[in-house]
């Protein structure tokens, strides 16, 4: 072994962590309980298995120097000695107003600039919350070179999510703390995200062709063409800085390197698929700006939502609630019985566009149990849906609502 592979197995960046508990720990109660228990009563687990992970330049290990988690104590004490037993400084956060906020946000964000300003240098600065606020933070972390990696454990602004190098989503976080022991890789991309669209998990490991055809696979119909992009970045880096293998453009690579992938760079900003099932006919259509498939386009970009026709979204929530009026619901094992019976019936539906509906009727507040109408969970799906596009600032009038509840309600839902 040279002197510059010993330096890359043994390469350590230099982590700041900053916890924001309450919204981590609520925002995973509601999608899934085991985990968030998991989350808070054993940090030095999940904190183990973010020591060791990949990125652009190969495998590395975090050394986290400054760990500090910011928590109500009037609601959360009991978690207190968890953290500071796992190494970290707890900072307590009373409510200091009538509406029950604490103080967590700006002790957060004051510690953090003051990381950036210390003498020591932090190679990555690690924001554990979904509250889009710290958006100017990581905006800030990312202008002073740092790399930002965010840890949601609920639906993040789109925004908020641009900003980072790396994203661990909900979903990767409740697989994460509750995951047996041994380090775990933390991935650049998620590994699947809510929209069903995969990028791979294990991104240095497989070819970036390889990546992109599996996200193709799986995919529920053609992809923006930023996005498959970013996928094959992610397993290969160096393509973009290698004018795409010497081919000059990302769609010149694609016909080279994935012959199954049909693309077309009209409409806007262009798409790609998998050959084998879909065409130009599947295509979103340009349509004016009150066309019922522009809004839901837009609302695909925007929030991340599946891009499911309204049949689609009717035949996972009938399902969903067929499911758990028969077998007691488990996030993980009733997102996968789901996937496979509607694919059984002939619709291509990824398994990160059912976890997306589940964890979306979970944000809304409603519980999955037997003998609860497919109709309220519909309800809760197009509120939550909504609630999205109106975080992401969209301008919605109230036909744009009527339209969304419709499309992601399946039609189950009053006009």
């Amino acid at each position: 072994m040279t002197t510059h592979e010993r330096d890359q197995d043994e390469r350590t960046v230099r982590c700041a962590m900053f916890v924001d508990f309450d919204n981590v720990y609520l925002g995973l109660r509601r999608l899934d309980p085991e985990a968030a228990e998991a989350f808070a009563t054993e940090p030095a687990h999940w904190l183990a298995q973010l020591q060791s992970a990949t990125g652009p330049d190969g495998p590395f290990t975090r050394r986290f120097l400054v760990r500090a988690c910011y928590l109500n104590p009037s609601a959360f004490s009991r978690f207190r000695p968890n953290f500071t037993r796992a190494g970290f400084q707890v900072v307590d956060c009373p409510s200091l107003t009538q509406q029950g906020k604490s103080s967590a946000d700006i002790n957060l964000v004051l510690d953090a600039v003051d990381a950036l300003a210390a003498p020591t240098r932090y190679d990555e600065f690690v924001i554990v919350s979904a509250d889009a606020d710290f958006t100017p933070l990581a905006l800030r972390c990312r202008a002073a070179d740092r790399r930002v990696t965010i840890i949601t454990a609920s639906p993040a602004a789109s925004a908020y999510r641009a900003v980072a190098d790396v994203v661990v989503t909900a979903d990767e976080l409740a697989e994460l703390v509750t995951v047996g022991p041994g380090p775990a890789s933390v991935p650049d991309q998620a590994d699947e995200s809510a929209t069903g669209r995969t990028a791979p998990s294990e991104a240095t490991d497989v070819p970036a062709s390889e990546a992109v055809s599996r996200a193709l696979r799986e995919a529920d119909g053609p992809l923006p063409g930023g996005k498959v992009a970013q996928i094959a970045q992610a397993a290969d880096p160096s393509l973009p800085a290698s004018g795409w293998g010497g081919t000059g453009g990302f769609f010149a690579w694609l016909e080279a390197h994935v012959p199954d992938a049909g693309t077309a760079s009209r409409p806007a900003p262009g798409y790609v698929w998998d050959a084998k099932r879909y065409g130009e006919k599947d295509l979103p259509s340009s349509g004016s700006a009150s066309d019922p498939a522009v809004l839901r386009r837009q609302v695909v970009t925007v929030t991340d939502t599946p891009g499911l026709t309204g049949e689609q979204f009717r035949l996972v929530l009938t399902t969903l609630a067929k499911d758990v009026d028969s077998v007691p619901f488990d996030r993980a094992d009733t997102s996968r019985r789901v996937r496979d019976a509607c694919q059984e019936n002939g619709a291509n539906v990824g398994r990160g566009s059912v976890n997306f509906v589940i964890s979306g009727i979970l944000y809304s507040g409603v519980e999955l149990q037997a003998g609860t109408p497919v109709e309220v969970y519909a309800e809760a799906l197009a509120g939550n849906v909504i609630g999205l596009c109106r975080g992401a600032r969209m301008d919605l009038s109230p036909g744009d609502v009527q339209a969304i509840r419709e499309w992601v309600g399946g039609g189950l839902l009053d006009t």
